[in-house]
């Protein structure tokens, strides 16, 4: 996640062609990068706080919820590295809550 957050701070081209291909206005870039960077900040301060871990795994579920919603609305099909980051969170997620219940 805080690889996604820095590709998208630096101006990487693969967050740029994503944001063209779903039609999403470049200088929305910083600010999907700051959730995405403040997603992995929560993850890693979760290890000491578990509830911030859980909030944080449970807002990058969603995050990456609303860019599926985002690929499926211009009607892109190619969710591999979709599926990869969403899968992440949503692991993170069920650990988090796994060891707090």
């Amino acid at each position: 996640m805080g690889a996604a957050a820095v590709a998208n701070f630096t101006g990487h081209d693969y967050p740029k062609r994503q944001a063209d291909l779903l039609g999403v206005p470049h200088s929305w870039m910083v600010p999907l990068g700051s959730l995405l960077a403040a997603g992995s900040a929560g993850l890693l301060a979760g290890l000491a706080a578990p509830l911030l871990g859980t909030l944080a795994a449970g807002g990058l579920v969603l995050y990456f919820l609303g860019a599926l919603g985002a690929h499926l609305r211009v009607g892109d099909r190619h969710f591999g590295p979709w599926a990869a980051f969403f899968s992440l969170a949503a692991a993170a997620l069920a650990v988090n809550l796994a060891r707090t219940l």
